[in-house]
């Protein structure tokens, strides 16, 4: 087979099926892989450029993923888990990490931020909560030392449980068993200018309460909205309000100077019977919705002049996470690349092609086409 046999083949392959529709979603991905079905990350490389996305978030620091997405324009948060935590509180340790796990990608991906665990306050474990600041402490002077700390910054994500109050926003504020381990992590977040992550689901408050939780609230449709009572601010969605209610919690804390990002948010298309509003239809408006209006750089009431930055969660649904049923359905795709539904956004995953013996030496040539090409998009 000719190369331009070969190639003409190969676009045969890319682009028979659904036009591609090229728009920049302004939002970040998360990359979950709690799934023995994903795609291999050289064809999510290729999903993510038909979507214009150049932010990623990881849970860990997959080296595969990582050399994968070498020399593209896609930023990512990589993670380390709650396990790490305590060996991260040790100087040495957090520095062979750093120096096996991370230097070695730089500067060609472009990793611009580690989380040191993940909802660590949810876990109730006492020395866990203890290990964090430390640990957060430890892993970016080891940063400093290496010359990492201008391009890497460190921060973790927490659950909306450490609010005691979420509402009226304005009155927001922090659990008080919580408040001797977050004083020192918003001072570490405002000594280094990193930002604070929330995990914020409206989807959790609607299923818990379907009959007093207003659904078009939730799922940014139009709707009366709710006024805060103390700043006479009008809330047309629940996301918003939960934002300020965080900014609301650090200022109370004697910070002003912190930004709040949402590091994931979502609505499960499928859910177990007593789990209400995971449907297909549910999860298109929330999400469809939510990136119209980061389209449109909204900004939270308290805060007009600091557009709202949401990572989605999540890229794909992950057939091995346990709990309910809707948290493996969050995904936006299907393993094999198919939408779950419709948020008017459209990419490819390149498909796998299964051959017999007969065709092997002319799909190897186009094999080695397909990831030429896609080195060369991503690059562009």
């Amino acid at each position: 087979m000719s190369y331009m046999a070969a190639s003409s083949l190969l676009l045969l392959l890319f682009f028979s099926g659904s036009p591609i529709q090229i728009l920049g979603l302004g939002v970040g991905i998360n990359y979950g892989q709690i799934a023995n079905n994903l795609p291999s990350p050289s064809r999510v490389a290729y999903l993510l450029k038909s979507l214009n996305v150049s932010r990623m978030k990881l849970y860990d620091a997959d080296p595969n993923v990582l050399v994968t997405f070498s020399h593209t324009n896609v930023d990512f948060i990589i993670g380390l888990g709650n396990e790490y935590l305590p060996n991260m509180t040790d100087p040495i340790k957090a520095r062979n990490w750093l120096q096996q796990r991370v230097q070695p990608h730089l500067p060609q991906t472009r990793i611009t931020c580690i989380t040191m665990g993940n909802e660590v306050f949810k876990t109730y474990d006492h020395q866990l909560w203890s290990n964090l600041l430390p640990a957060m402490q430890t892993v970016y002077n080891a940063l400093v030392d290496l010359g990492l700390d201008k391009q890497v910054t460190v921060t973790s994500a927490h659950s909306l449980d450490i609010l005691s109050i979420s509402f009226p926003p304005s009155a927001g504020s922090f659990r008080q068993d919580l408040s001797e381990y977050l004083h020192g992590i918003l001072n570490f977040h405002a000594e280094v200018k990193s930002p604070f992550l929330i995990n914020a689901y409206p989807y959790f408050a609607y299923k818990d309460n379907p009959n007093e939780v207003p659904l078009d609230y939730v799922l940014f449709q139009p709707n009366q909205g709710t006024v805060d009572p103390i700043t006479n601010l009008k809330y047309d969605n629940m996301l918003y309000a939960q934002v300020d209610a965080v900014y609301s919690a650090i200022k109370a804390m004697g910070h002003t100077d912190i930004k709040v990002r949402i590091s994931e948010t979502g609505w499960p298309s499928r859910g177990d019977d007593d789990e209400a509003g995971a449907t297909p239809e549910n999860a298109g408006l929330y999400n469809g919705n939510l990136l119209k209006r980061i389209e449109e750089k909204q900004s939270t009431p308290a805060k007009p002049n600091v557009p709202v930055d949401v990572y989605v969660f999540a890229l794909f649904n992950e057939n091995l996470k346990p709990g309910p049923a809707s948290e493996r359905n969050y995904g936006l795709y299907y393993p094999n690349g198919t939408p779950v539904y419709n948020i008017g956004v459209q990419g490819y995953l390149p498909g796998m092609v299964y051959t017999s013996p007969s065709t092997k030496i002319a799909l190897s040539v186009v094999s080695n086409v397909l990831f030429i090409v896609i080195a060369y998009l991503i690059s562009a």
